[in-house]
């Protein structure tokens, strides 16, 4: 009996890290037709052979520094026709070099055209939509470049963060949320997953 259940729960956190990472970098999960998880960068595709025309490479982005990503905020706000001094920084500087981040509260009316605009911005600055396997929420799009992802939601104010301004009931906190997070550099593990 013990034998079961210390199987149940090995299945039960391998389901658990599985599931955690497709959320978080749903390009670093990969399931084949056997039902093996390969948990890490994407395998390497082999080589085609010299009679067929290979396909050209993905472009890549150099790996970005916090100081460029509070750059690229900075950037997307303004050309929302926001004053990035009109919000407040996330994380303090210096504080985190993987993370940061910007929030100010703004006008219901205004949140989503302005969350558009930025949105247009980053992938004009070549930041890549990065899809939630669930579909994004109508209110949070994540994008990556660089080894950071970086995220910009509204939020409600039961959702905002406890050092941030409350809004008024015409108001939502407009927030952009960057994280420095490269699973290809952390060596994980094989995990098969057997349903049944």
């Amino acid at each position: 009996m013990n034998a079961l259940l210390k199987r149940v729960w090995i299945g039960l956190a391998a389901t658990l890290v599985v599931s955690l990472a497709a959320v978080v970098a749903p390009d670093h999960v990969q399931i084949n037709d056997e039902g093996r998880v390969h948990l890490g960068a994407p395998a390497p595709t082999p080589t085609p052979a010299p009679s067929t025309a290979a396909p050209a490479p993905e472009s890549t982005s150099p790996p970005l520094t916090r100081d460029a990503v509070d750059e690229v905020i900075r950037t997307a706000v303004g050309a929302a026709g926001i004053d990035p001094a009109q919000g407040s920084p996330t994380v303090a500087a210096g504080a985190d070099s993987k993370r940061t981040g910007w929030t100010a509260v703004r006008e219901n009316s205004t949140a989503q055209s302005e969350t558009n605009a930025i949105c247009a911005d980053l992938e004009r600055q070549g930041w890549t939509l990065n899809p939630n396997p669930k579909g994004d929420r109508p209110d949070a799009r994540s994008y990556k470049r660089g080894g950071w992802y970086l995220v910009v939601s509204t939020r409600s104010n039961s959702q905002a963060p406890s050092t941030a301004p409350a809004p008024a009931d015409a108001q939502t906190h407009l927030t952009l949320t960057g994280i420095q997070l490269n699973l290809s550099d952390i060596p994980l593990p094989e995990i098969t997953v057997r349903i049944g």
